[in-house]
């Protein structure tokens, strides 16, 4: 089995999440690509993508949501992901056991005492009418669970039920009340019960690979996936990663060569590179995985060197280590080139 160096399996891990190069790729390919996008604010998928597309717009995944092609609701770790309509068809399914779960640890005392399939079934009849905001939803739901605050028991039927947030909702800046909507009557179709967990596994590792099990379980919110893995092993290659873990991969997928130059990139908040491991070491520094909490993090040379934030016309980027002067450089001249995508303004260099 062979092993693979920190840096061996950092730019695997850029090349398959299309960071090494940017592609000429659609925007739907790539949702498609990455099995689905975080987008808890409206900004990230859009940054996201204008760091893996040459020439991305935000009008190209503007439209995706008016089309209805790429739609945005609670999926992984309980998270708000963008996925495109026919891969939210089948992998929202094979999500419920864990959006259940978590519901029950994030909502549960908020909700004691409130039947789960009662919730489920009342949420259900109120929403068949259409759209509805969560503070619409809330206060309809409290009218049989007065005892309960309304917005509490709309995120709870939100988990519980496959809920969709149409457009304009998600799409570039946008503020305001969430809308709600049935994810069978919104896109008009049944879901598809043909895919499998094995199915999923193979998507992530073609998005992630090589990874591990534990990495794919931390990436979804998904537990006991060892045995799917097992299942596949006949198929797949395996490697020791530079603290011993098991990874598992695609055959047909070749590593590109670990001297293989990494720009400057930086990422979206909860972005799928640092967010899609247990063990995120391939690309962040335990030490510094705090900080992408508040803030998104900035890649100089493969790793998480800093962080940047955009707020009120201004760029504010805090490196947690002294740079290079070509590596500054770079750092610089890739903010010049986001500064507009963002909406202008100044940037700003501050130490951490």
């Amino acid at each position: 089995m062979a092993v693979l160096s920190a840096r061996a399996l950092n730019r695997a891990t850029l090349h398959r999440q299309l960071l090494l190069d940017r592609s000429d790729r659609t925007p739907l390919e790539v949702v498609e690509l990455l099995v689905g996008m975080q987008h808890q604010d409206s900004e990230l998928a859009y940054v996201g993508l204008w760091n893996r597309i040459a020439g991305f717009r935000h009008d190209d995944l503007t439209r995706l949501f008016e089309q209805g092609r790429v739609v945005r609701g609670t999926l992984y770790r309980c998270t708000q992901h963008i996925l495109s309509d026919r891969d939210y068809l089948w992998i929202r399914p094979l999500l419920q056991p864990m959006l259940t779960r978590m519901r029950r640890g994030f909502f549960g005392r908020r909700t004691a005492g409130v039947d789960e399939e009662e919730l489920a079934a009342e949420a259900r009849r109120l929403l068949a009418g259409g759209p509805m905001t969560r503070p619409e939803l809330g206060r309809a739901l409290r009218k049989l669970w007065p005892e309960h605050e309304g917005a509490w028991l709309a995120r709870a039927a939100q988990v519980a039920l496959p809920v969709l947030h149409p457009y304009p909702d998600g799409t570039w800046r946008r503020r305001g009340p969430t809308p709600f909507a049935l994810a069978e009557v919104h896109l008009a179709r049944a879901f598809d019960d043909r895919g499998s967990l094995a199915d999923l596994a193979l998507r992530y590792l073609a998005a992630f690979g090589p990874a591990s099990v534990m990495d794919m379980q931390a990436w979804s919110g998904l537990t006991r996936l060892r045995e799917v893995f097992e299942s596949l092993r006949p198929g797949l290659v395996t490697y020791r990663g530079p603290a011993g873990a098991e990874l598992f991969d695609l055959p047909d997928r070749p590593l590109p060569d670990p001297e293989t130059p990494a720009p400057v990139r930086f990422l979206a908040g909860f972005d799928n590179v640092t967010l899609g491991y247990a063990d995120r070491s391939r690309i962040i520094a335990d030490a510094y995985r705090s900080a992408l909490v508040e803030q998104a993090g900035l890649a100089v040379d493969g790793w998480v060197r800093g962080v940047w934030r955009y707020r009120n016309d201004r760029l504010t980027v805090t490196l947690f280590e002294r740079l290079t002067a070509e590596q500054e450089a770079a750092v610089r001249a890739e903010a010049a080139e986001l500064l507009p995508f963002l909406g202008g303004g100044e940037t700003e260099f501050v130490a951490s």
